[in-house]
């Protein structure tokens, strides 16, 4: 997906929501911190954004995905399309509200989408486990825009078990070049 991809999705889905405010805490989150030309491959394949309103309800992701999701004439037309999720979707550190990263521009017709910050991606990425999760959070990490440290806090900040923390250093620190930056 690309900025302009993801803007369009924002636009849409605060036209049909009736919002000026979304959050997006997929994968595609990313694009609020990096340009696509600054991201791997890898981190960009997805052709969905996970989106949601501010207060999470279950009635607004219903209708991203009745109205912008898969299979929709806009995923038809458009080749992308927004998955209506809910703040129990992704397992995030604590603080990462505070976190969020804006995502505005022109074509975004006036809604705000509020992205995950890359380190707090990466932990929930991971904690998800797919296949494609892990993927995108080894090809973010070994592209150097993550620093290891700042991984390792969020990993402590996460409600996970002492397993899931275990693995998790593991993944962060194997990735991370010389310096603790990844």
């Amino acid at each position: 997906m690309r900025r302009e991809q993801l803007a369009h999705l924002v636009r849409a889905a605060g036209a049909i929501l009736d919002v000026n405010e979304l959050l997006v805490i997929g994968s595609q989150s990313i694009l609020g911190s990096f340009t696509e030309e600054q991201l791997p491959p890898p981190a960009i394949l997805s052709i969905e954004a996970d989106l949601l309103t501010r207060d999470g309800s279950p009635e607004s992701a219903d209708l991203i995905d009745g109205t912008i999701g898969e299979l929709s004439p806009f995923h038809d037309t458009f080749g992308v399309y927004a998955q209506g999720v809910d703040r129990t979707t992704a397992r995030l550190p604590s603080g990462w509200e505070d976190r969020l990263v804006r995502f505005e521009r022109a074509d975004t017709g006036g809604v705000v989408a509020w992205c995950l910050e890359p380190h707090d991606l990466w932990v929930a990425k991971q904690l998800a486990g797919r296949p494609q999760d892990r993927t995108f959070c080894r090809a973010v990490l070994s592209h150097g825009l993550l620093d290891t440290d700042e991984l390792l806090r969020r990993i402590d900040a996460v409600d996970a078990t002492a397993g899931e923390r275990h693995l998790l250093r593991g993944l962060a620190v194997a990735r991370s070049g010389p310096g603790g930056d990844a």
